[in-house]
């Protein structure tokens, strides 16, 4: 191999560094919806104590139980697309730069970054994103009013469309892998 082809090579394979970039940033955006998240939890947590309050009407308390109950599913929509961002970023550095050596030797490690590939990470990203849409639907299922027999029959609709989902996507797992990354005959 003459000395400017292996250049050319050298340039292309140090080229996979570039991935850092995205990695690094999916890092900070995590580290900043968790925050942002944990904040309005501890300002859902503060309005929920006037929940308790015994001169609050009835039709207070039912407004402020759904508004409570509507702000608790977007924390937790936050918290799973910081959990993507994590997954992300993970999956991003170990496919393309190195194995996380901190990492070697943890079962938890081995739940969490089990990818292998850029199907396993889309996998798992699409994994999260449907729970991500699950709890906006459930999110936006909770501020509807239900008026008509045909509102009822929408969110039924619905709830049958995530249950689809939900079964499809249990049933699309790949066949399970050995510890070499083969298929395995009880798997």
């Amino acid at each position: 191999m003459n000395p400017i082809e292996r250049s050319i090579e050298a340039i292309l394979w140090n080229s996979r560094f570039l991935v850092l970039l995205p990695v690094f940033v999916a890092l900070l955006l995590a580290i900043g919806v968790f925050v942002v998240t944990t904040v309005d939890a501890v300002i859902i947590l503060g309005d929920s104590v006037r929940y308790v309050d015994p001169q609050i009407s009835a039709d207070d308390r039912t407004v402020l139980r759904l508004d409570t109950i509507s702000n608790v599913v977007a924390v937790v929509d936050g918290y799973l697309l910081a959990a993507i961002l994590l997954i992300f970023a993970l999956g991003m550095y170990e496919l393309f730069v190195n194995k996380i050596d901190a990492a070697e030797g943890s079962e938890f490690a081995e739940r969490l970054l089990l990818i292998r590939s850029l199907d396993d990470l889309k996998n798992r990203l699409a994994n999260v994103i449907l729970l991500i849409l699950i709890v906006k639907y459930f999110q936006a299922a909770l501020n509807l009013k239900y008026d008509t027999a045909a509102d009822l029959l929408s969110l039924a609709i619905g709830v049958i469309l995530i249950a689809g989902a939900l079964f499809l996507s249990g049933r699309a797992k790949p066949e399970a892998l050995n510890e070499k990354g083969e298929k395995s005959s009880d798997g």
